[in-house]
């Protein structure tokens, strides 16, 4: 099978994602290694959710521009949450909003249009689901802009919520062949992949398990850090 430069761009991107967010999952928050594996992390996830996004547009396939937009929106405001310092904001973010925001208004409009002139084997549920997680995402831009930026253990968590959520979908397209990756469902690149009795063991699921026990846990230990140590992490951040 000949793959073209822009799948190739996809599978690489997240394959990159998922090995650099995991080390930047484990190592020291702060550290030179989760830094630099960090700054991989958000070139290698925007190419992979841009590329896939892009190959969803081609085909027709809506839901899956959604996805490749909201991945590519995490991973930018998480980045941008740690480049900033504590209460400052700008026009980036503003812009992000607008996206977000635009993308839960044209979800909504595909789910009205699909429940009132049905297409046998399209749902208009995703699309439903996807304003919803739009809506809510950007409820929390929305005060951070009114409130002119955020500071301290609200802005880690910002952070790490974000890419572990990124991460999560990178981990779940690759290990697990999620319908909502287009390049997984395209190519089948899921039974490539893993064998039939490898995914009986269900071991593809452990590094998806992985991710979000290791987002929890640091979201855990941000949240009752004192004081002092979450201004230590995030200065780190900033260099």
């Amino acid at each position: 099978m000949t793959y073209s430069p822009l799948l190739l761009v996809h599978i690489a991107g997240g394959i990159v994602g998922f090995l650099t967010g995991s080390a930047a999952m484990v190592s020291r928050k702060g550290s030179p290694i989760h830094r630099w594996s960090g700054k991989v992390f958000v070139i290698a996830m925007l190419a992979m959710a841009s590329s896939g996004g892009f190959i969803a547009l081609l085909k027709n396939d809506p839901g899956n521009v959604f996805a490749g937009i909201y991945t590519s929106y995490l991973v930018a405001t998480a980045w941008l949450t740690v480049r900033r310092k504590a209460g400052e904001i700008g026009a980036a973010e503003t812009v992000l909003t607008a996206v977000i925001l635009s993308s839960a208004a044209g979800a909504l409009l595909i789910g009205a249009m699909r429940v009132a002139h049905p297409i046998h084997g399209k749902s208009a549920a995703p699309f439903f689901v996807f304003a919803t997680i739009f809506l809510l995402t950007a409820s929390g831009d929305v005060r951070m802009l009114l409130r002119h930026g955020i500071s301290g253990t609200q802005r880690m968590v910002r952070h790490i919520w974000r890419t572990g959520f990124a991460l999560f979908i990178a981990a779940g397209s690759f290990f697990l062949g999620l319908p909502a990756d287009p390049v997984m469902r395209r190519f089948g690149l899921r039974a490539t992949l893993f064998t039939k009795e490898i995914r009986a063991t269900h071991l593809p699921t452990v590094p998806v398990i992985a991710v979000v026990l290791l987002t929890f846990y640091w979201l855990v230990r941000i949240r009752l850090a004192n004081r002092p140590a979450v201004a230590r992490i995030t200065s780190f951040q900033e260099r």
